[in-house]
């Protein structure tokens, strides 16, 4: 091989290389901006939420000391409407904090999850995954977010499924929905498992739905 030969390889190499950076850079970049957007969402759902189903409570709570000594019934009712208000906050609570991690030691395990994921948002889903999967936590993260930012704003009563897939090492999983994903989530989705150092495919259907193929490396 001639020098001018190897220096030219060497050029490529050093190349693909700064592609390679530029695509980390970007990429962590979008990690950061779309952890910020998040936080962001939940502190306006806080707000409109939680907080406005305890300022309630508080309300109720006002009003009940006065009732307390002189009307009982209204007092009663005054009662029941501070349960149905603190029970709200709870589930508006319950409801965040699977934004935050999984919801998965508590012990429903991964496939009753993944199907409530489903439910809630309001997606007739197909979960064919083993209902003893045990994977790290990191794994088990990035596949739960890919379901949820898959069905995330489904059109009502869409069709979606997640299934497992063969593979020789790893975990390898597939998301198919009856939509065509937005492009930004798409960025979102790549990113998260790229993040792992695994692989995802996603490609447009003709029936006007989208396929997302994943696959991790367990750690070891």
């Amino acid at each position: 091989m001639s020098n001018t030969d190897s220096s030219e390889e060497l050029r490529q190499v050093i190349a693909r290389l700064e592609r390679e950076v530029a695509d980390l850079r970007a990429s962590r970049r979008r990690l950061a901006e779309a952890a910020v957007s998040e936080r962001r969402a939940m502190e306006r759902e806080l707000h409109d939420g939680v907080q406005q189903h305890l300022v309630a409570l508080a309300v109720d709570l006002q009003r009940l000391a006065g009732l307390i000594d002189g009307d009982r019934s209204a007092a009663q009712a005054e009662v029941a409407e501070m349960r149905t208000n603190a029970g709200a906050a709870l589930d508006e609570a319950a409801r965040l904090a699977t934004r935050i991690y999984p919801p998965i030691a508590d012990g429903r395990g991964l496939v009753a999850v993944l199907r409530s994921a489903a439910s809630e948002a309001g997606v007739a889903a197909v979960v064919e995954v083993p209902g003893s999967a045990d994977y790290a936590p990191e794994v088990t993260a990035a596949l739960y977010w890919t379901w949820l930012d898959a069905i995330n704003g489904a059109p009502p009563g869409s069709d979606a499924a997640i299934r497992m897939l063969p593979a020789a090492e790893g975990l390898a999983f597939e998301v198919t929905v009856g939509w065509r994903v937005p492009d930004g989530r798409v960025e979102t989705l790549r990113d998260r498992i790229e993040a792992l150092d695994g692989r995802l495919d996603i490609d447009d259907r003709h029936d006007g739905g989208t396929r997302l193929q994943a696959s991790l490396p367990l750690p070891r």
